[in-house]
């Protein structure tokens, strides 16, 4: 069977940054199960993941725009240390803040001063081009409840909801 719209897919991956640094691995863990085209994964792995069989393995280089994103500069500013009021920051924290669309996002701190906290909205492998090594476990047909609920429920399409 080949992976393709509403198949669930249970892969394995390694990515890595151009310099060869693992970032994240499923390897050694549980593999990563999902619901094929419905938005689970970045863009560029889904494309090279379509039209794969279980037993596939391969490498696929994305480029940071079909990853997590270019860097956005607006996305990084100072914040009144004000608004933190009561709590004590720190480098590295992470917050739900609204971004400029006035959505919540995740933000992380990457200066704290007197006066401001420097906050970036970016995520974190933004502007990086990645390389995913992936070798497909299982490809199976969803089950109707996993297509009416828009995402996999197990492995095999019937742990508890």
């Amino acid at each position: 069977m080949t992976i393709s719209q509403d198949k669930v897919v249970a892969m394995h991956y390694t990515v890595t940054d151009k310099e060869g640094n693992e970032l994240d691995t499923s390897v050694g863990g549980e593999p990563l199960v999902f619901l094929f085209g419905h938005g689970s994964l970045i863009p560029g792995l889904e494309q090279a993941l379509a039209g794969k069989t279980s037993g596939d393995k391969f490498k696929a280089d994305i480029a940071a725009a079909e990853a997590y994103g270019e860097r956005h500069d607006a996305l990084t500013q100072a914040v009144p240390k004000s608004m933190f009021e009561g709590m004590e920051v720190a480098v590295g924290m992470r917050f739900r803040a609204a971004g400029p669309d006035g959505r919540e996002q995740s933000v992380i701190v990457l200066e704290v001063t007197e006066e401001e906290v420097v906050v970036d909205g970016n995520h974190p492998l933004s502007g990086i081009d990645l390389t995913f090594d992936v070798e497909v476990m299982l490809v199976r047909d969803a089950t109707e409840e996993e297509l009416a609920h828009g995402h996999v429920h197990g492995i095999d399409g019937h742990a508890g909801h």
